[in-house]
């Protein structure tokens, strides 16, 4: 195994990219523990699949999809209209990590994106956990 691959190459490329995002989505728009996310998302998810699937092929080390057509990604900025905390992390995180677990079978390789994936949607929280009630 050549460590120095990019987790893109890693993953599969494109198409393996492809399949994870898909899957990301189809288990957003399913599981009832992530409505609090799905509702953040048009009701055609199209969109934001594709832009997704182009950010991640850059982010995983892959071709640079995102930034051309879109410029820099700005993610945090991007996401301010939106209304992201603990919970809404945590359900973005539950679709990766089954998606991940679905799609990608290199464990170390899961392990290492679970950590950046995690890391990334804690960076992109920008409201306040709600008080306890």
């Amino acid at each position: 195994m050549n460590e120095t691959a990019t987790p893109f190459a890693r993953i599969g490329g494109e198409p393996a990219v492809r399949r994870l995002v898909r899957r990301f989505y189809e288990l957003m728009d399913t599981l009832p523990e992530a409505y609090g996310i799905r509702k953040l998302h048009a009701s055609d998810l199209a969109g934001a699949e594709q832009k997704l699937f182009m950010f991640l092929c850059g982010w995983l080390g892959g071709p640079q999809l995102y930034v051309e057509k879109y410029g820099h990604p700005k993610l945090r900025a991007r996401h301010l209209p939106f209304a992201i905390a603990s919970d809404e992390a945590a359900q973005w995180m539950l679709c990766m990590r089954d998606a991940m677990a679905e799609v990608i079978a290199d464990e170390e390789l899961r392990a290492g994106l679970d950590k950046a994936f995690t890391d990334l949607a804690d960076h992109m929280r920008n409201r306040a956990d709600p008080a306890p009630s």
